[in-house]
């Protein structure tokens, strides 16, 4: 199982870097070509939107998994081993049901939207809203993994607290217990 998880996220940061040079790709191209040849790739800032939207999503399932999101733990950080367990319990509680209503709206949106054309490219809306659907599915299926870590004692009290306080402390040898 674990390699299943490990090909996944191995594929999402592919898929991401995918991503990021069809952008550059795109945007570079275009800008060269209005500038240099007065033309233009016609597609490139619809798709070229599309593709960050869908990265940022990608991206945003990968740090649900490192716990690299910024959030503020100064109540958590006094609380004794069992507050911190409650507030992650119920933090996750939370997270779940907003993953939960983010997956629903998207695939509601995902199906209305299936049949519209966009102007530029001649895609469906449709995938556009798709990676709502991806990016909550992910994350509920990551949450539940961290309740049922919760539920049986597998988490230590340091990783109770699922933050970064900020990008710097994240990425400091101190903030990771000397690893990198």
């Amino acid at each position: 199982m674990k390699a299943v998880v490990k090909a996944y996220f191995w594929l999402l940061r592919a898929v991401i870097a995918v991503l990021l040079a069809a952008m550059v790709v795109l945007v570079f191209g275009n800008v060269v070509l209005r500038y240099g040849f007065n033309s233009g790739i016609a597609v490139s800032e619809e798709l070229s939107r599309w593709l960050f939207v869908w990265m940022v999503f990608l991206g945003a399932i990968i740090g649900m998994k490192e716990h690299a999101h910024l959030g503020v733990d100064s109540l958590v950080k006094i609380l004794p081993p069992g507050g911190r367990k409650l507030c992650y319990g119920l933090s996750h509680l939370l997270m779940l049901y907003a993953s939960i209503l983010l997956t629903e709206g998207s695939w509601k949106q995902t199906m209305l939207n299936w049949d519209t054309v966009a102007p530029a490219s001649g895609l469906s809306v449709g995938l556009f809203y798709a990676a709502g659907i991806v990016f909550g599915a992910s994350s509920c299926v990551i949450i539940v993994h961290e309740l049922y870590r919760l539920a049986t004692g597998q988490i230590a009290g340091a990783d109770l607290i699922a933050i970064s306080e900020s990008e710097e402390l994240a990425h400091s040898p101190d903030a990771a217990g000397g690893k990198l």
